[in-house]
């Protein structure tokens, strides 16, 4: 089912779910090769010049910002991230900000886009587009980070495992005997999601292995010697990135979520003062999934 799904697989129902008028958008995917040898993959809406680039977080794909892109009604780009979605999967299993952002810079180079778009990324994609921010400020208008700041691993050690929400399930099963039994999975996780987009989101995220077992679309972010030896990636260096940029910059947090904390703010604020900062009330950590609606009008009244 997952190798031939259409792109636009419960799009419709998406849209009626939303209370979005169905006009049938234009989403195509496309790949990219780039220096290091590896292929990224990315999902064009509209046919016009994009007005905004997306970057999802760990676990996920490009097809997490669909609902957003539904309410938006503009032609704008998702990129599924290096070990995630369509794009190949690293040797080195470095998915971390700073490789993340030179292949995407490559990447959104080769679009020739050809004016600065706005730059939009949660968890993952939101530290790689500090990051990218920073690298090649001449590629972006404004950058809004959703739900995450350079403090992210010191703060989910804190944080129990219904904190974190559906980030759990990278750290579970890799594989399932079912389609079925991911959508229960990710369900039991998303208590602030609606049925029709969760069945879409674990759709294009998941894959069918011989034998008939189901896993998921990503690579571990974590190899399993490094994990065994009980390394830990720390972003503390980002919070200079962040000091760096100075074009409109925007913090989402859901209002649901402990990624993000009053402390972490106060930060972002010291090292950019010229912050904006929205809580998403009733969303978690992935508020482009639980409050897509709400999102979108954030985002619309930034870019």
């Amino acid at each position: 089912m997952s190798s031939s799904i259409s792109e636009k697989y419960l799009l419709a129902e998406t849209a009626d779910h939303l209370g979005v008028e169905w006009s049938d958008p234009s989403v195509k995917r496309e790949f990219w090769q780039i220096s290091d040898g590896t292929s990224l993959s990315s999902l064009r809406w509209g046919d016009n010049k994009p007005k905004a680039v997306f970057l999802h977080g760990g676990g996920q794909n490009a097809h997490t910002w669909d609902a957003v892109s539904l309410l938006l009604g503009e032609s704008i780009v998702a990129i599924d991230m290096p070990g995630h979605g369509h794009s190949d999967w690293r040797e080195d299993k470095a998915y971390w900000p700073v490789t993340n952002a030179i292949a995407i810079a490559e990447v959104i180079d080769q679009m020739g886009i050809g004016e600065p778009v706005a730059l939009i990324g949660m968890s993952l994609g939101g530290l790689t587009a500090i990051r990218l921010a920073a690298l090649r400020p001449d590629l972006f208008s404004s950058v809004t980070i959703i739900d995450v700041t350079p403090s992210q691993m010191e703060q989910m050690k804190k944080m129990s495992q219904e904190e974190r929400g559906t980030t759990a399930l990278t750290q579970g099963p890799t594989r399932y005997d079912s389609l079925e039994d991911m959508i229960k999975a990710t369900a039991a996780l998303a208590p602030n999601r609606s049925a029709v987009l969760i069945e879409r989101g674990v759709v294009h995220n998941a894959r069918e292995f011989d034998g008939g077992q189901w896993g998921w679309r990503y690579d571990k972010l974590v190899s399993d010697e490094k994990a065994e030896e009980g390394t830990t990636h720390d972003f503390d260096e980002l919070w200079d990135d962040v000091s760096s940029i100075t074009m409109p910059l925007m913090l989402v947090r859901g209002g649901a979520s402990a990624f993000v904390t009053e402390e972490h703010v106060a930060e972002f604020n010291k090292r950019a003062p010229h912050l904006r900062f929205e809580i998403v009330d009733g969303a978690g950590h992935s508020v482009q999934s639980d409050r897509p609606a709400q999102l979108a009008a954030v985002l619309i009244s930034f870019i």
